[in-house]
């Protein structure tokens, strides 16, 4: 009997992590962010209902082409709960991304919390994920208008616009708040620095070409 309810508490337990390992679920019909709140939770403080206006659900302009001038040739407007407070518990943002012509790179990147679902609008992307250990499998496509792709929640993945015109894509991410570790300014860019004899051992590279690599990212930020 004592065994029968180990296990069961064992299961119960592991039942309970995954049906907390994502963004809250709402137990109401919205839970709009209290922006004036100064309390500190997983997540934002709910201002009261009847409070809320349209407003709390709207955000303007995602049409609007944004900046591919700078490297990487890539620019990412995201709409998340920071950008409409009703997003608040829902679970969702979106992202509309635009490329530079002929190599606009979204560079190697993470969501820690998110899925993504890419939809090309305009232009061609190469687009992959790289699977985690043992195997390290890239899954990679050539996307053109109308494609759609998928990046599983926590894995390497990028968009590198291959086409000699500029390339739009919208992505839609299932966290309020999806998060965003970019690998090469993570590792090269962090503050501050990982040691260099850190670097050139996992990368063997010699700490010359470390150095090199981080004072690209500490000269761009």
């Amino acid at each position: 009997m004592a065994t029968y309810a180990i296990y069961l508490f064992t299961f119960l337990a592991l039942v309970s992590s995954q049906a907390f390992a994502s963004d809250p679920s709402p137990l109401q019909d919205f839970c709009v962010t209290d922006m004036k709140s100064e309390v500190f939770v997983n997540g934002l403080v709910c201002k009261n209902p009847k409070e809320a206006k349209p407003e709390d659900f709207f955000f303007p302009g995602l049409d609007k082409a944004g900046d591919t001038s700078k490297n990487p040739g890539s620019n990412v407007t995201l709409v998340n709960v920071d950008k409409i407070a009703g997003l608040n518990t829902l679970g969702i943002s979106l992202a509309h991304i635009d490329f530079a012509p002929n190599g606009g790179l979204n560079s190697p990147h993470i969501h820690p919390r998110a899925t993504e679902v890419l939809t090309v609008m305009e232009g061609t992307l190469y687009v992959g994920f790289v699977t985690s250990s043992p195997d390290f499998k890239l899954f990679s496509k050539v996307l053109n208008k109308g494609d759609v792709f998928v990046f599983p929640k926590g894995l390497i993945h990028f968009q590198f616009n291959i086409g000699a015109v500029p390339a739009v894509a919208f992505a839609g991410l299932s966290s309020q708040n999806p998060g965003l570790v970019t690998v090469a300014k993570a590792v090269f860019g962090s503050n501050p620095p990982i040691s260099d004899d850190v670097l050139a051992k996992a990368f063997q590279l010699d700490k010359k070409t470390v150095d090199w690599l981080q004072a690209q990212f500490w000269n761009s930020s």
